[in-house]
């Protein structure tokens, strides 16, 4: 056991230093610039992930002034999509529904990043958001999957082993999101 705890805590030091500091700083710039357009932001995620939408829509709305939502939030709406439209297709609905614009944003939380085979749901939420001129974002990890090929401003959570990859991705997904809110609270200039 306290190898694998010593091991873990080397990791989780390991993908800290290794994040893009670029990237995050092209994110703030790009949140601060959303905010002063009142322009709105959509957190998605599943799994682990929409329980760090979630949390991260609160931050953004309460501590940040930027309008957010989170579709994995409305529960009743997103079973209604799954019902009628399947799963594949619920998270793209959601956005479409509140005229997801070139004015607003979203942002991917996702281990993979989304594919032809995990997280299809996320796929078809960015190719919508990107067919409107929406400002993509995210925070993945493993190789950034389709929210690397796409997203505009796309932090890479480097994987670490693969026995400790998602609880570190969605980790890091918190810590990166905390410094985004914070950042834009305290007016950081990017």
């Amino acid at each position: 056991m306290p190898d694998y705890v010593d091991r873990y805590l080397q990791e989780t030091g390991q993908v800290l230093e290794s994040l893009d500091r670029a990237v995050r700083r092209e994110m703030l710039a790009r949140l601060g610039d959303l905010r002063e357009r009142k322009g709105r932001l959509f957190v998605l995620g599943v799994g682990g992930s929409a329980s760090n939408a979630s949390h991260a829509v609160n931050d953004f709305r309460k501590i940040a002034g930027i309008e957010s939502y989170a579709p994995t939030d409305n529960v009743a709406e997103l079973t209604a999509w799954i019902n009628d439209e399947g799963w594949d297709r619920s998270i793209e609905r959601w956005p479409q529904g509140s005229r997801l614009g070139s004015d607003d944003a979203i942002m991917v939380l996702s281990v993979g990043g989304g594919s032809d085979t995990t997280s299809v749901n996320l796929v078809w939420a960015m190719d919508y958001a990107k067919s409107v001129g929406d400002r993509g974002m995210a925070i993945v990890s493993r190789d950034g999957g389709h929210a690397a090929r796409i997203g505009d401003a796309v932090l890479l959570i480097p994987p670490p082993p693969l026995d400790t990859i998602t609880p570190l991705a969605e980790s890091f997904q918190a810590i990166a999101r905390h410094l985004l809110v914070t950042g834009l609270a305290r007016g950081v200039q990017t």
